[in-house]
Parts: structure tokens; C-alpha cells; sequence
């Protein structure tokens, strides 16, 4: 027909993608054809492969601008598009900065990853005190705190995580776990509830969820 629905070429990209699995090919052929901007405007495209492309390509080559429609994809209605965003928006949220601040934060991430939490506090307190605006700085600084025992510290950062990164749901079940550990089971059901309306993909802050609830109703 004439007048038959025709798919982008980033439809085609993303077959070939899933046949060979080269994934630097897709990425280079992405980066020569669309913009981010377009990429942003593919990702609410009403087929999910083209979704899926979409998604997929921006958890590599977007910049924090793309937050809003990553934060979007994380409901949407296929389950591979909100795994990809997933995947995808925590690549963002790393790389929200200079070249210098991202490695800043690399380096409070592999001290996270190492268990020297005390010296990734510091280390992303250091950061902080430069790029008070980095979401994703003050939720490795929770990360911190809460290991060490530090939950009203951990919920501040937590917080201030998700007043400059809205979608942030790692910060929101943060808090969920920081107010468990508290003992306060209203305010932690609130924090697993913000979570999994961020990303309903949060197997664990759902059951966190089923039990609070049985638990508080029991009361």
C-alpha cells in the first residue's frame, strides 16, 4: 500500500544489532543518523522495537538531558524497554558532569564496591563541596552512610538525590531501607512505594512492600 506505515531506519539498525550482537556497529551508525534530541522523540515511538532501539542507543550516547524520557521508559508498557532503560539511566546519572567530576565519582563508586565506605564518604563529600548539583554524588554518599551505620545521613542524601534527580529510584528505596533500619515502617513503605512507581521493575522493594503492609496492618 502507499500509504503503509514505514518504521525508522533505527528499526533496522537494531535487527542487525540483535543478529550479530556488534554493538559498536549499532552505536557508530546511531551516532551518524540521529541526534539525541531525535532519539528522545523514537523512544515514545508507538512501536516497541523502535522503543527498544531507542532506549538502548540513548544509555550510550546521551547526556543527562535524556533523564526525562529514560525516567519515562522505566514504565513502559514492554518489560525489554523498561530493562534497557534500567540499564541505560544509571550510565546517565554517572556521567552527569565534567570529565573530572565523572571520575570523581568513578572513584567513589569502586570505593563503595571495595567496602571502604568511610573513605568514599570523604572522597564524595570532597565532591560535593565542588558540584553540590551532582544527583548521583549525594546517593553514593548515602550508599556510604548506610553501610556505616549513618541512616539519618544516608536519608538526607537520599534525599537531596531525588530533589535534583527526580527518577533517582535507587535513592528512593534508600530511604525505604534507612527508615527499616530505623524501625520506622510507615516512612519506609513510603520510600519502597516512590521506588516502584519510578520502576516498577524493583522486584525486591515489591516484596519489601507486601510484607510492611502486612506488618503495619497487624498492628
Amino acid at each position: 500500500m502507499s500509504n503503509a506505515f514505514r518504521l525508522p531506519f533505527l528499526a533496522l539498525l537494531y535487527k542487525r544489532y540483535l543478529a550479530n550482537q556488534d554493538s559498536a556497529a549499532f552505536l557508530r551508525k546511531v551516532s551518524q543518523s540521529y541526534t539525541p534530541g531525535t532519539l528522545e522523540r523514537l523512544a515514545r515511538h508507538r512501536t516497541v522495537e523502535v522503543r527498544r532501539a531507542a532506549v538502548l542507543a540513548l544509555g550510550f550516547v546521551g547526556g543527562f538531558d535524556s533523564n526525562d524520557t529514560m525516567g519515562r521508559a522505566l514504565t513502559d508498557s514492554d518489560r525489554t524497554v523498561r530493562i534497557l532503560a534500567e540499564n541505560g539511566i544509571r550510565s546517565l546519572w554517572n556521567h552527569a558532569g565534567t570529565l573530572e567530576e565523572c571520575r570523581a565519582l568513578a572513584i567513589v563508586i569502586r570505593l563503595n564496591a571495595a567496602q571502604q565506605y568511610r573513605r568514599a564518604e570523604q572522597k564524595a563529600t570532597r565532591l560535593l563541596e565542588k558540584s553540590p548539583w551532582f544527583a548521583e554524588a549525594w546517593n553514593q554518599r548515602a550508599v556510604a552512610h548506610f553501610a556505616l551505620g549513618e541512616f539519618d545521613e544516608a536519608i538526607h542524601d537520599c534525599h537531596q538525590a531525588l530533589e535534583l534527580n527526580p527518577y533517582h529510584f535507587a535513592a528512593a528505596a534508600g530511604i525505604g531501607q534507612a527508615y527499616l533500619h530505623l524501625g520506622n515502617h510507615l516512612a519506609a513503605l513510603d520510600g519502597f512505594r516512590r521506588a516502584l512507581r519510578l520502576n516498577p521493575n524493583l522486584e525486591g522493594a515489591r516484596a519489601q512492600i507486601a510484607r510492611l503492609t502486612r506488618l503495619i496492618g497487624d498492628k
